[in-house]
């Protein structure tokens, strides 16, 4: 177990994580429904915490979830794990179930009592590598599957991530890429774990939540940071020929905040590699990347 994972937080009260348990009659074990949220400190600090509370309440309530987290609640308890675990940065999880119901599907409009988890451990350290020179962007077969009703959830169901997980790490070649996927349709969707970003003559491009892929709480962030300096942004349906044909690639995610992309590598392991613009992270990428931690610095002050 990591460092800083062994005190947890189960419905408002610090448990040992070894110790901590659900009901196996929780409806998020039986049938999925729940939500997770995952996000990191700056100086103790969870950054954009209301974002993520806000897309996570509008799932509960298209899951039929009653909403019982209250932010400032939800501030103290980080601050205490945190405290508990010897932790001054830590990645944290929020996760959020149906709670304990009947076996079937429901059959009431409403489930009354949720489960609220918050898992905590000592934030992952990107390799810098990856900020100052760019990450390779694998292209997998394992296509991006359907939202769970009008756009992607947070949700429980997971399972196509991680294959798509597996099929990366059996890649030869791939070992530190992030997966691309495709939709159905072979339009470009996102990462595994991340939204995607490109730009093509100084127009910051990013797939629409219309393929499917999750409305990401940086993505939409750095959409409204580069309406703010002047860059201009559109949202589509693109397709693996726009990205090789882009100047800039980058991903987003709310660990990992802005990667620049330096390789795309197509499928299987015979793929076609090429070199994104010079092969360094591009002016935009780092413009962006500079606002986007001005914002991470001042919530941590």
């Amino acid at each position: 177990m990591s460092k800083g994972a062994n005190l947890i937080g189960l419905n408002g009260r610090i448990v040992e994580a070894a110790s901590a348990s659900v009901s196996v009659m929780d409806h998020g074990l039986m049938y999925g429904m729940g939500l997770f949220e995952t996000f990191r400190t700056y100086n103790g600090k969870p950054f954009l915490l209301q974002r993520h509370l806000d897309r996570m309440e509008q799932g509960a309530a298209e899951l039929g979830i009653a909403w019982n987290v209250d932010a400032d609640e939800l501030h103290a308890e980080i601050a205490s794990l945190l405290k508990a675990n010897q932790l001054a940065e830590a990645y944290v999880r929020l996760t959020y179930t149906a709670g304990e119901d009947e076996m079937g599907l429901p059959t009431g409009p409403l489930y009354e009592s949720p489960t609220r988890i918050v898992y905590i451990k000592e934030l992952p350290k990107s390799p810098e590598s990856w900020y100052a020179q760019g990450r390779t962007l694998q292209v997998l077969r394992t296509p991006r599957n359907t939202p769970e009703g009008a756009q992607r959830l947070k949700s429980l169901h997971y399972m196509n991530g991680i294959l798509g997980r597996r099929e990366l790490s059996g890649i030869p070649g791939a070992q530190g890429a992030e997966g691309l996927m495709l939709t159905r349709e072979g339009h470009v969707a996102e990462g595994i774990v991340s939204n995607l970003f490109f730009v093509k003559s100084g127009r910051l491009c990013t797939p629409t939540i219309d393929t499917g892929i999750l409305p990401g709480i940086t993505r939409a962030f750095v959409l409204e940071l580069a309406a703010k300096t002047g860059i201009e942004t559109e949202e589509g349906i693109y397709a693996l020929d726009d990205l090789t044909q882009a100047d800039e690639i980058f991903l987003t995610g709310s660990v990992q905040e802005i990667v620049p992309v330096r390789l795309l590598r197509g499928l299987g392991a015979e793929g076609t590699e090429m070199l994104i613009g010079k092969g360094c992270p591009g002016p935009l990428t780092l413009k962006l990347t500079e606002k986007y931690r001005h914002y991470t610095k001042e919530t941590g002050n």
